[in-house]
């Protein structure tokens, strides 16, 4: 893990067949995004994708930082309740209605719903125009703003329509972190936490024992945590663009967590919040299988203690969540593929694990209730 002084880095390139890009981490970036983006809109026509409650907060800055252009801003509500098709709907009549061209240039401004929406709505909207990324949460930045996922939610699970298209740059400021509320800051983390277990022990030292700064949202601290786990993203992505094989192992987690926040309706859990508790049960469930014996309790602290994290409940429903994994995007061959930690910096995808066995971990989780800090937090009243 490479560790910033607080001056500029080199940016993290993603290399891939026919394409390549880069990822540009800097404090204060947003006010240079003119500057940055100079080479790629040069007389083209740009818009700005970015949803109500960012735009109040950082729109002006990033209009500024665009002068003399003037580009049409497309509002959407937040929140993983509009990530629907109807929606990209929207976004694209509104691209058509203000004279989007090919040549048109696509700047997607906010957190992960809004940039897995926009670079769907960018790859299918005259069958494909050039979009940036400018992510402005944690989550957003250390994960889903990075590899060309792109997508929307469907009634019966997360992510099941959408399109591999790759952003033409990625620009991530950590300064705009600072009106992130304490809550979405920590479900940001679970994803940092995830890259960590999967593939960076020095990033999951750091994480140990920087906690303190980190949790307190300092920006050195921040940038860190932020440069290593693109830089393993970008790693990943570049080996295996569409999801071959070696890109499963950025699912850990997230097998059981998209299913969470299917079978709570997106309302209980943030993303990275379902993550941390798809993370816990593949630990559990990786102490079944005999894997992670001697790290799993190392692993287990290091989630909880990023916590609090809004309860299981007892009125969850493990049916819902083994129904919503059924219909994951992921299965193959009619089989829930589960990505397991044999070791801090290592895993392995496992087949064959049943209903029943998720059934038990999540029994185990719901009565050990494992994020003991959130015994005085209002969800616990949910």
């Amino acid at each position: 893990m490479s560790h910033s002084n607080g001056g500029h880095c080199p940016p993290i390139l993603v290399e891939l067949p026919g394409t390549s890009y880069s990822i540009v981490i800097e404090d204060g970036l947003l006010a240079n995004v003119g500057k940055r983006l100079e080479p790629l809109i040069a007389g083209r026509k740009i818009f700005i994708l970015s949803d109500t409650k960012v735009w109040k907060l950082w729109g002006k800055k990033l209009l500024r930082a665009l002068r003399p252009q003037r580009p049409p801003v497309i509002l959407i509500p937040p929140g993983e309740r509009h990530k629907r098709m109807a929606t990209v709907e929207k976004i694209t009549g509104q691209l058509a209605a203000q004279g989007a061209e090919r040549s048109s240039v696509l700047l997607v401004f906010g957190g992960g719903v809004v940039g897995d929406m926009g670079g769907f709505a960018a790859s299918v909207y005259l069958r494909g125009i050039d979009y940036v990324q400018i992510p402005t949460t944690l989550l957003a930045q250390v994960d889903s703003a990075i590899g060309g996922k792109t997508g929307v939610n469907l009634a019966i699970g997360k992510n099941l329509v959408g399109t591999f298209y790759q952003p033409r740059m990625v620009l991530s400021d950590p300064r705009v972190l600072s009106t992130l509320p304490e809550r979405e800051l920590r479900a940001g983390l679970f994803e940092a936490i995830k890259c960590a277990v999967i593939g960076d022990p020095a990033l999951f030292e750091f994480l140990r024992t920087a906690r303190a700064d980190v949790l307190k949202g300092r920006p050195d601290a921040l940038e860190q945590v932020i440069r290593a786990s693109a830089a393993l993203k970008a790693r990943v992505v570049s080996a295996d663009e569409k999801e071959g094989d070696l890109r499963r192992i950025l699912n850990f987690g997230h097998t059981v967590g998209h299913a969470l926040e299917a079978a709570t309706n997106y309302r209980r859990f943030l993303h990275g919040e379902a993550v941390a508790w798809g993370m816990l049960a593949a630990v559990r469930l990786a102490r079944d299988y005999g894997l992670a014996s001697s790290e799993a309790n190392r692993i287990d602290e290091l989630i909880r203690s990023y916590g609090p994290v809004p309860p299981l409940g007892r009125t969850l429903d493990r049916e819902s969540v083994c129904r919503h994994m059924a219909a994951d995007k992921k299965v193959r061959d009619g089989k829930v593929h589960f990505v397991l930690p044999s070791r801090i910096g290592e895993v392995k995808i496992v087949t064959g694990i049943t209903n029943r066995q998720v059934f038990d971990a999540l029994e185990l989780l719901m009565r050990s209730n494992p994020f003991r800090a959130s015994l005085c937090d209002p969800w616990d009243a949910a």
